[in-house]
């Protein structure tokens, strides 16, 4: 297991504790030992250690950030393994990317399996939802730890298609939370804004979690911290997006595919981040324009 955040040390605790042997790395060698101390998986100090403490045929799970710093790493190792080693990209890659380095893998006699992974925090106890693309034969030597990670051995994952399908389907997951984040935000906003009402959103919250349609694991968490705190005074009103909402929505125009929900979801999320100041400044010039209407200052 390479890269220990939240989700690759979890994994590799739920791996450790379902008898599967770990050998781990993070650039942060404090991190690895701390981990090792605590489950007794394998410390490794680099990428070649890794390599010399694995029996061939190896399995090697990146549980990196995607883009550049998983690419550097993939280079590397294809250097170090042997023919028939497995190299599983659990990042949230762009399933383009995915598919273009199981071909490179696959000219090197290597094999690639691109792993959509969902779980979060609650992966340790819960099992983590597994995407997974990549060779038939690959998946078979694959399929232990992958039962062991997921939340049964024949439930929460899937062997998706060949190599991209994993990312791909994992992509068109986060667009549908985007849209579902999104729906819940605003339905809560406007229960906040009638202050006549008095309404207690935990407990709505709450009640919606049981028999109605709208319930899901997403309401759970949000009855859950609404319970507490329902103000959210001390939370600033930014949402950031990652590389899925964006990629989801060019796949709609890609495809010709309407997918309203998920994009104006994801343009919601840069509405947050500030990005539509300067339109929105050009908006109030426009009025006072054509109408005369009065202009705010910041300062006012």
């Amino acid at each position: 297991m390479i890269g220990l955040g939240r989700m690759g040390a979890n994994m590799a605790r739920r791996l450790q504790k379902g008898g599967i042997e770990v050998v781990a790395w993070n650039r942060d060698v404090k991190v690895t030992q701390d981990l090792a101390q605590e489950t007794g998986l394998t410390a490794a100090s680099n990428l070649a250690d890794i390599v010399s403490r694995l029996k061939a045929p190896r399995i090697v799970w990146l549980m990196l950030p995607a883009g550049e710093v998983t690419q550097q790493q993939i280079d590397q190792l294809s250097a170090l393994l042997s023919p028939d080693d497995i190299v599983v990209d659990g990042a949230n890659s762009y399933y383009k990317d995915s598919m273009r380095r199981g071909q490179e893998l696959t000219e090197k006699k290597l094999h690639y399996i691109d792993a959509g992974v969902s779980g979060g925090v609650w992966g340790l106890e819960n099992g983590y939802a597994l995407m997974l693309g990549g060779e038939k034969a690959a998946m078979e030597r694959l399929k232990p730890a992958i039962q062991v990670l997921a939340p049964g051995p024949e439930s929460g994952w899937l062997h998706c298609g060949p190599t991209g399908a994993g990312h791909f389907v994992k992509m068109v997951h986060n667009g549908i939370e985007y849209g579902m984040m999104q729906a819940y935000a605003e339905g809560f906003a406007l229960m906040k804004g009638r202050e006549d009402f008095k309404l207690d959103l935990g407990g709505i919250a709450e009640m919606w979690r049981h028999g109605s349609v709208v319930r899901s694991w997403l309401l759970d968490l949000t009855a859950e911290f609404l319970a507490s705190d329902q103000e959210l005074k001390d939370i600033a009103p930014y949402v950031a997006d990652s590389g899925e909402g964006r990629w989801t929505a060019l796949e709609g125009i890609e495809q010709g595919v309407p997918t309203p929900v998920m994009s104006l979801a994801l343009m919601m999320r840069f509405a947050s981040q500030g990005k539509d100041e300067y339109a929105d400044k050009l908006l109030a010039m426009m009025r006072q324009g054509f109408g005369g209407h009065a202009i705010k200052s910041e300062k006012s």
